[in-house]
């Protein structure tokens, strides 16, 4: 990939939005940040994104919704999608999966370990 991989980072904790958006920017990759699921499913219809951080937990569309919708379109295949939740039970991670995720990682998460994840996601072949 010569391009500049894009990321895009939706989670309605700020604290979140920020570490992550610091450390993606300073690994080399485009950033877009989505505060909530509504502005998730608007930035995934207008963009083709490498990697999606998704969080499961938000007041209006839930992670869930959002990644169903990503996989319903085909000009988006090849888009990652890695869940970050707090919900960590057995059903909720199967629920991530079954909606279509790459990866489920639950909260708290060290955000080295993110980092490493997203670069070995964007070196693997969707």
């Amino acid at each position: 990939m010569s391009t500049t991989p894009h990321i895009l980072i939706v989670d309605d904790e700020p604290n979140i939005v920020m570490s992550l958006e610091f450390l993606m920017r300073k690994s080399g990759y485009q950033v877009s940040i989505a505060r909530n699921g509504t502005e998730a499913l608007a930035a995934v219809d207008a963009t083709a994104f490498d990697v999606v951080l998704l969080d499961v937990m938000m007041p209006d569309v839930d992670g869930y919704q959002v990644c169903r919708h990503l996989r319903q379109r085909p000009d988006r295949a090849g888009t990652r999608v890695i869940f970050l939740s707090a919900k960590s039970k057995e059903a909720d991670i199967q629920k991530g999966y079954e909606a279509g995720a790459d990866l489920y990682v639950p909260k708290p998460f060290s955000t080295r370990q993110l980092m490493t994840t997203v670069k070995n996601l964007l070196n693997t072949p969707a």
